[in-house]
């Protein structure tokens, strides 16, 4: 990603040592789930956390996949890259149990999955068919509640667990359709897993970028307009990038954040905020 004047560092090179950001982060070890490509949101993620010291195990959706992936989780220096579809019956578990065999422990994990067939997620929410809602709500917001079932008992002295959603969680966007209610209910998961896991200073959060030019993000209906829709309306009429996401997930996973849980965080230079 190329830097724009006056704004941030894109992404530290975590295997050039001068790039590292810092160690606030050494001795922890986590997931990172939703590596597509180098622009995925979880890439910025991974490489942020990576750059702050932590340790990584990273997954990829399947054999397609893995030769985009597979290269930049050895960049960062991935002990653990592991093959993981949610809807592939007993591959999550496997993916908890390896680190479970070679950690012993997790301290985050950063899901940043979601998908709806290409139908339901074109068509208006009235239409969309029940499987459709079905497979989304699965992918989308199950497989997180299903992340933190398995994460809990290796979190043994408390640990993060982070997800992404988007503004059209809260406010009806043009064309986000059947994602909005899915991702509603993801946040809503949030709140509830953050209370019901407290006890074991477990943290929860929903981190919810603006529109980001992700693969992902390029199956929803009219994606430019809405891009450049948001760059008029952001206060600083640009988007934020994966690693301006990447540095408030690393400050989420840290004990900078130890006092905040349960939240929606958003990360989109304050489009939110404008009516």
């Amino acid at each position: 990603m190329s830097e724009q004047p006056g704004r941030p560092d894109a992404l530290a090179t975590a295997q050039d040592p001068e790039s590292l950001v810092g160690d606030t982060l050494r001795g922890l070890r986590g997931l990172v789930v939703g590596i597509a490509n180098e622009h995925s949101i979880a890439y910025g993620c991974a490489s942020k956390l990576s750059g702050f010291g932590a340790e990584l195990a990273i997954t990829y959706l399947n054999e397609k996949a893995e030769r985009y992936v597979r290269p930049l989780a050895q960049e960062l220096g991935a002990e653990l890259i592991l093959p993981l579809d949610v809807e592939q019956p007993g591959q999550m578990e496997a993916v908890f149990d390896r680190i479970a065999a070679e950690w012993g422990r997790l301290d985050f994990v950063i899901h940043s999955i979601a998908f709806a067939p290409r139908d339901d997620l074109h068509g208006r929410v009235v239409d969309c068919s029940l499987a459709g809602f079905q497979q989304a709500m699965a992918v989308s917001c199950h497989s997180f509640i299903a992340m933190a079932r398995l994460a809990e008992p290796l979190m043994k002295s408390g640990g993060s667990l982070l997800t992404m959603s988007y503004y059209g969680a809260d406010k009806v966007v043009n064309n986000y359709n059947i994602m909005g209610p899915v991702k509603a209910a993801l946040e809503a998961s949030v709140r509830y897993l953050a209370a019901e896991l407290a006890d074991d200073n477990i943290r929860v959060f929903a981190v919810s970028p603006g529109p980001l030019k992700t693969r992902a993000a390029s199956g929803i209906a009219a994606f430019d307009e809405l891009v450049d829709a948001a760059v008029r309306r952001t206060p600083a009429h640009h988007l934020v990038d994966i690693a301006e996401v990447g540095r408030v997930v690393a400050f989420l996973v840290g004990t900078a954040a130890s006092g905040m849980t349960g939240d929606t965080i958003y990360v989109d230079g304050g489009l939110h905020n404008v009516a």
